[in-house]
């Protein structure tokens, strides 16, 4: 039987000036970059569906896939809420309900038993500062369950790359797939991505989910605008917009001097209220998601200047990767110049 595989998507492609974007604040932006020494890898800016500029600097090129680091961290949650839509598991459910053996093993705190994948979506899980300490153990998921946890689970926002590879590791228990397996029928092929995609994996087979994907710059653009979109690609839905919307909005506050630590706080509601304007690091966390300083924007990113930056207010989606050791300026320069 002959199988007929559909054609895949490709982004219309415009002058910047037929988007609706200035080619003198590109280049503006571009220049800045270079005036500051960053060192840009690619580059890919999409308004309304559509190609408006793209880049890329030697010796990467179109195509090649990049080590994503930490922007990893937004492809887990993506993950999550692909199986919250399945009901396969709910943003409640208790982190140690889904090792049952391996908990009766291990001495569990009740700070621990507590735990849910709320808590680690939104980096409050109790730990100072973090639970980063797992992956130097044969066995990530028995460190983490064992973990000490001085703080509340549910109380203040502390970066934690832990928390993101425990939702890995929770889905996987669950679906008896990877997170590469996982999402590739979901949103690496619906989306259009590359086949070459790829996870570094613990030796017990666990994708880290916080860091180690390496995927395309237009595999970035193409996630982008899922969100984008609230869900839809291409005319598709691929994810019920309020699952989007809650991926995005503002969980808890990370701001250093924070005194409104509680996760979902009500005066999170206030969207002005508790943010440092100053920072892109300090105005709130999601889901795996940064908000930004300009209003309406946020981002998935990654060490060294790994960006997915989606700005609905301007229909408008930009993916870069770096070499850079100064990630606020890299976003300056796109704020500056750019918006």
């Amino acid at each position: 039987m002959a199988v007929f595989m559909a054609e895949r998507f490709e982004f219309p492609r415009v002058p910047a000036a037929d988007a609706g974007i200035s080619p003198r604040a590109i280049l503006d932006m571009l220049r800045d970059w270079a005036d500051k020494g960053h060192e840009i890898h690619s580059f890919k800016l999409l308004r309304g569906g559509k190609v408006a500029a793209e880049g890329y600097w030697h010796p990467y090129r179109a195509g090649d896939v990049h080590a994503l680091f930490s922007l990893s961290k937004s492809f887990t949650a993506t993950a999550i809420l692909f199986a919250i839509q399945e009901g396969i598991l709910s943003p409640d459910d208790r982190v140690v309900s889904f090792f049952p053996e391996k908990a009766a093993k291990l001495k569990i705190s009740e700070k621990m038993q507590r735990m849910t994948l709320r808590h680690l979506l939104s980096m409050c899980t109790g730990h100072e500062p973090n639970a980063d300490f797992i992956f130097g153990s044969d066995d990530c998921v028995a460190a983490f369950l064992e973990s000490e946890i001085k703080g509340e689970p549910g109380g203040r926002f502390s970066y934690n790359t832990g928390a993101t590879f425990m939702l890995s590791a929770a889905l996987q228990a669950k679906t008896g797939q990877t997170l590469i397996e996982f999402l590739r029928p979901r949103l690496f092929e619906p989306l259009g991505m590359s086949d070459k995609i790829w996870s570094e994996m613990t030796a017990d087979g666990i994708c880290y989910g916080g860091f180690g994907l390496n995927v395309t710059t237009d595999d970035i653009a193409r996630f982008g605008t899922l969100y984008l979109n609230r869900g839809e690609f291409n005319g598709k839905r691929i994810l019920a917009p309020e699952l989007i919307d809650e991926a995005t909005r503002r969980h808890i506050s990370n701001r250093g001097s924070s005194q409104t630590p509680w996760l979902d706080d009500p005066a999170l509601i206030d969207d002005k209220a508790d943010i440092d304007p100053t920072s892109d690091w300090g105005m709130g966390y999601g889901w795996q998601f940064w908000r930004c300083v300009p209003e309406g924007v946020y981002r998935g990113d990654g060490a060294f200047g790994q960006y997915c930056i989606v700005m609905p207010r301007q229909n408008a989606v930009l993916a870069i990767t770096s070499g850079t050791g100064d990630m606020q300026s890299v976003l300056r320069s796109v704020w500056d110049k750019l918006l």
